[in-house]
């Protein structure tokens, strides 16, 4: 159990963050809530030949989003994304209290609409894990700048049930929602998927920031067909426009919900070193054969789907 001193320290440290909630949103104002379309750039990595997307570096993604009308880019660069004219939003780990001061100070110094992290291991306890939401909250309002917790594997908030918990403890915190590491995670069509809807509200209602993918129970990122009525496409339908009901029933916010489509590829490389994630199907058994389907064009099949929900909500 959590110490009373812990428990003051962490009781202070949300209400000072919760006063600067509303004025450290600092995106661009819209009349009436808006949906940004947004690139996560290793989207553009890795291409087939055959794909209608970019061919080349970072420099030929960022191009090839501003060509086909993204609003902005999420980068590990975003210098580039900024030079070339577009809205720029950052990544980034938290693996120590310090890390969230750091990353908050330098993307607000750039200039940067927000920055997505991947928080913990998944391993931490419920105090381990409080300490870095804390850490996160008061960084976000010392540099007047948003962060959002990413929901994600192998971070702390991996699991529905602590993450909800957690949201319990620090209602002030937000998130992005990469809804896949849920759906295929959790596994949910197992059961009363509509009561796991129900209980992921509290998360739903904090989201300010949203990763655009698609998964079925046993994959965290598939291909989707136009008009696809598969139940898994129903399934993030609904809990997209769930999102988005409750982010235009919000008050903490400048109306605009950033959605970043982030497809990724089976592997990657970079700083001389090959990256196996694993995500786009491939067209050979063996990994050898490409990826089996276009995930540039799968990304404008995902954006129909978020703007058809975002009107509807």
């Amino acid at each position: 159990m959590r110490s009373k001193i812990a428990q003051s320290r962490f009781c202070l440290k949300s209400a000072n963050v919760s006063v600067g909630i509303t004025k450290r949103m600092k995106l661009m104002k819209h009349p009436k809530p808006f949906l940004r379309r947004d690139l996560n750039s290793v989207t553009g990595m890795g291409l087939p030949d055959w794909s209608a997307g970019p061919k080349g570096d970072f420099g030929a993604i960022i191009e090839a989003a501003k060509t086909a009308g993204y609003a902005g880019v999420q980068h590990y660069f975003p210098e580039h994304v900024l030079a070339a004219g577009l809205k720029a939003t950052g990544m980034g780990r938290v693996l120590t209290p310090e890390n969230a001061a750091s990353i908050a100070k330098q993307h607000h110094e750039l200039g940067l609409d927000a920055t997505t992290l991947h928080v913990g291991t998944g391993l931490e306890t419920d105090l381990e894990m409080d300490r870095l939401v804390g850490a996160v909250l008061e960084a976000s309002a010392q540099h007047d700048y948003p962060l959002y917790i990413e929901t994600h594997r192998a971070t702390i908030t991996q699991d529905i049930r602590r993450t909800v918990d957690m949201v319990g403890r620090f209602p002030e915190v937000r998130f992005n929602a990469d809804l896949s590491h849920y759906y295929c995670g959790h596994e949910m069509t197992y059961g009363d998927i509509e009561a796991k809807f129900d209980f992921l509200m509290p998360i739903f209602e904090r989201v300010r920031f949203l990763h655009g993918r698609i998964a079925d129970a046993c994959h965290a990122q598939v291909s989707i067909a136009p008009g696809d009525q598969r139940p898994f496409v129903v399934h993030f339908r609904e809990m997209w426009r769930r999102c988005f009901t409750a982010f235009k029933a919000a008050s903490d916010h400048k109306n605009v919900l950033i959605f970043a489509i982030e497809l990724l590829p089976y592997k990657v490389p970079f700083g001389g070193q090959t990256h196996w994630l694993y995500y786009a199907h491939q067209a050979q058994s063996d990994g050898t054969g490409g990826d089996a389907y276009d995930r540039w064009t799968q990304a404008d099949l995902l954006w129909q789907i978020a703007s058809e929900e975002f009107e509807a909500a």
